[in-house]
């Protein structure tokens, strides 16, 4: 599974690609030069249950962390899995 990360100035998302078909998705807001908002994470149905949406949270945490950023889980999916994993909080804003 590819990860691809698409920034358009103000707002982004990861996308997950499994042979070029879109198997889910976090959209983003920036809020400032040094956080952004996770907004909404989705998993297209034939991939539910195969851990995609906890892929695309580590991908957006691996990208905050490169960059010195700050993460705001506003998407209750992304916060529940960014409080349970330890390795994810030192993102949180």
């Amino acid at each position: 599974m590819k990860i691809e990360q698409v920034d358009e100035i103000k707002k982004g998302f990861f996308q997950a690609l499994e042979n070029e078909k879109i198997a889910g998705k976090i959209e983003y807001t920036w809020a400032g030069q040094s956080k952004f908002i996770i907004d909404h994470t989705e998993v297209e149905p034939d991939f539910k249950g195969q851990g995609v949406g906890k892929k695309l949270i580590k991908a957006t945490v691996d990208f905050a962390k490169e960059n010195k950023l700050k993460v705001i889980p506003l998407c209750p999916f992304a916060k529940n899995v960014i409080e349970k994993t330890p390795e994810f909080q030192e993102v949180l804003a």
